[in-house]
């Protein structure tokens, strides 16, 4: 046994993890955009609840988790309240975490967004969620310049430019797409030009100003690499430009120094024509040439750890929507996904904001699960979101992915609470349940997937291939349960969630358990419950409201319902059977 002790971040709160109630998902068509068949998901509701009710079908199945939620600065944002106490806001997003780390593939990453307010708590956190040993880096991006308002005091503090990105895998399984970005600057190396057609030796330097592409006296390194006319003469002649090395072939580089200030020529193993000086080999520029970010072949260097060139002052207009202190570029976003994802990868935002996460994914041809619960997913995400499906929203990232339009999304909402109290303190179902709503409720509750057969009626739904349940608000009596019993083969079994059955039903057939509702459900989770946000401040508490969880039922009461107590359900809702 392992006695060794356990290095973790505790704090007030901690341990009282919520019993989240497994909400199912409605879709709402007139929200929904674009293509009918679209498997992209805008859900608008609370963003824990939402990932709860994302468990059963999407565990193991996302392939980048992007998260940039409130960084708790202790400001109050318009969009966003900022100031939630330190642990509660830890409490908050852990519990999101456990949710999220279930989400993710075994090849998968989580990028978490912040700044140093809360990070280094955080990375204890997400430590002890998804291993330290999974821990990958910390990004540093420069987010701002020090300017404006931030240097008022800057002789009592140290000026933020920075924000910090927490990134982890979920599994030794995860790839990384390497990443290259312009090169600034010119390599000096490259300062020599081979004349294909004389083999004579030139000066690049001599050779661009003789061209007019830069101004007489100048020097190899003043060069601005992002000049266009030398961008296209260095792109243009990259078989041309070289540099020198000594390694090389020893019988080459005997021939080389033998036939000296001579240019000297010989074939490698792949019949590939290479040139030498004196035993120092050429190297063209084109081995230098790397595939960029946005596609294109030019100078790189390879993306690591520190990302100043994205520029975060002008992207409000980004989208055509406005949020101001909360916006990420485009550029950002369109990294994080080509650096950890593949086409038609999940990507999920589960602080989705503006809407930035789901619109590059769905420019970039990834599948997107975005949730928002404030009210700016109407009045930013959904207009946003139809601007890129119409090819109208040619900002960003559009230019660079050439991105024309198509796609859609379906959007959706959090049913509410299956249960709730009557006036007399006794839980029932929501009458807004109608027949379906409550079969697929009932389904998620007890870990079946809601599928409906066509022809066998009580087949709602399966947790494997012989396993099924059956939901209904009508009185079984021994007749009909004997009836569903002559058509089950053999080696099927049946859960039955029903309002009331005849007493000899119970454990009348071993394939079959019959539970009565809302009974069965009380306990097992929070009922009545519709926000888990970030937004605390502005849910004041009642001491004296009663707990959420239900704390099962009365035994004595439940032998009088019938007679002492109000129906607890609507009629059946039009159900056929």
């Amino acid at each position: 046994m392992n006695n060794k002790p356990k290095l973790e971040l505790t704090w007030i709160g901690k341990d009282e993890q919520p019993k989240l109630e497994p909400r199912i998902l409605i879709e709402d068509p007139e929200k929904s955009y674009g293509n009918k068949n679209t498997e992209n998901m805008l859900i608008y509701g609370d963003n824990l609840l939402a990932l709860k009710a994302l468990e059963q079908d999407f565990t193991g199945k996302i392939k980048c988790i992007y998260i940039d939620p409130p960084f708790n600065t202790g400001n109050a944002f318009e969009h966003y309240d900022d100031s939630v106490e330190h642990s509660i806001w830890l409490s908050l997003l852990r519990d999101r975490l456990l949710i999220l780390k279930n989400l993710l593939r075994s090849d998968g990453s989580l990028i978490v967004h912040l700044d140093d307010q809360e990070v280094h708590y955080l990375k204890v956190v997400l430590d002890e969620i998804m291993g330290r040993e999974n821990f990958i880096t910390t990004i540093a991006i420069k987010s701002s310049t020090p300017s404006g308002l931030k240097t008022t005091h800057r002789d009592k503090t140290i000026i933020k430019t920075k924000d910090l990105i927490l990134v982890y895998k979920k599994s030794e399984e995860l790839r990384i797409n390497s990443l290259y970005i312009q090169r600034n600057s010119w390599d000096t190396h490259y300062s020599k030009y081979l004349d294909r057609g004389s083999n004579e030796i030139k000066n690049l330097i001599d050779i661009l100003m003789g061209n007019n592409i830069l101004p007489p006296g100048s020097k190899l390194k003043d060069i601005d690499s992002s000049n266009s006319k030398f961008k296209e003469f260095y792109l243009k002649n990259r078989d041309n430009i070289f540099q020198t090395q000594p390694i090389m072939p020893e019988e080459h580089k005997r021939n080389s120094i033998a036939q000296r200030d001579s240019l000297y020529s010989y074939y490698d193993a792949d019949g590939i024509e290479n040139f030498a000086l004196n035993g120092r080999r050429f190297v063209f520029l084109k081995s230098s040439l790397n595939t960029l970010e946005d596609g294109n072949e030019d100078l790189g260097v390879l993306l690591c750890d520190f990302w100043s060139d994205i520029d975060f002052q002008n992207t409000q207009n980004e989208g055509g929507v406005s949020f101001p202190a909360g916006k990420k570029p485009e550029k950002l976003v369109f990294r994080i996904i080509k650096m950890f994802t593949d086409d038609n990868d999940i990507v999920l935002d589960s602080f989705l904001g503006s809407g930035t996460t789901a619109a590059v994914a769905h420019k970039m041809d990834r599948k997107w699960i975005g949730i928002e619960l404030g009210e700016h997913c109407h009045t930013h995400c959904i207009p946003r979101l139809q601007k890129v499906c119409d090819g109208t929203d040619q900002g960003g990232i559009s230019e660079a992915v050439n991105w024309k339009g198509g796609g859609g999304f379906k959007y959706y909402y959090l049913a509410p609470s299956l249960l709730k109290q009557d006036k007399y303190g006794n839980w029932i179902i929501e009458e807004k349940y109608n027949a379906n709503m409550l079969a697929a409720a009932m389904a998620k509750h007890n870990s079946f997937k809601y599928q409906p057969s066509e022809e066998v009626y009580w087949k709602q739904g399966q947790s494997s291939e012989k396993d099924f349940i059956y939901t209904t608000t009508q009185f079984i009596t021994v007749e009909k349960l004997d009836q569903i019993h002559e058509e089950m083969q053999r080696d099927e079994s049946l859960l039955i969630c029903c309002k009331k059955f005849s007493k000899p039903c119970e454990n009348r057939y071993s394939n079959i358990t019959i539970k009565k509702m809302p009974q069965m459900l009380l306990g097992k989770c929070e009922f009545g419950r519709e926000d888990y946000s970030l937004n605390i401040i502005s849910m004041p508490r009642n001491e004296n409201e009663p707990e959420f969880v239900p704390k099962g039922p009365d035994k004595k009461k439940i032998v009088k319902e019938e007679s002492d107590t109000p129906d607890l359900f609507e009629e059946n809702n039009g159900e056929e059977e």
